[in-house]
């Protein structure tokens, strides 16, 4: 799997986004919380930019007339006609077997940097100051 380097963790503060371009596809890069989740800026719908969409959550009742949110900041609603995606999984709260948008799987590294293949280098002691958010594709 392709492991893309999209920013630092601080360029994207909580409750923020940011748009990135990996292999050529528009993604949206979401915090919540500390948690990063990534998905097509694209909404399936009609193609409205999924970043610029409220995030919310989830509203559940335990009686009518009452009803509470859950999973706040989860569940992100398209600006256009107001279709809401989950944000783990990319997929329609209201259609989640038929409707969806990509989803890509983020991890964050404390180093910025990664060496792969055979090659060798002399190594130093490094400190992190700033750890790094990543979209694998």
């Amino acid at each position: 799997m392709h492991r893309e380097r999209v920013g630092l963790v601080g360029e994207i503060p909580p409750g923020t986004n940011k748009i990135v371009i990996v292999r050529g596809r528009e993604v949206a890069v979401f915090n919540v919380r500390g948690e990063f989740y990534a998905l097509s800026n694209r909404c399936p719908h009609e193609g409205a930019n999924l970043s610029r969409g409220i995030l919310t959550g989830l509203p559940e009742s335990s009686a009518p007339g009452c009803y509470e949110l859950s999973r706040p900041g989860e569940v992100l609603r398209c600006p256009w006609h107001g279709w809401e995606f989950d944000l783990k999984t990319g997929k329609s709260v209201c259609d989640p077997r038929r409707l969806f948008t990509r989803s890509y799987k983020t991890s964050v590294d404390a180093c910025g940097e990664r060496v792969e293949g055979d090659l060798m280098a002399e190594t130093f002691p490094v400190v992190v100051e700033e750890a790094v958010v990543f979209v694998e594709m």
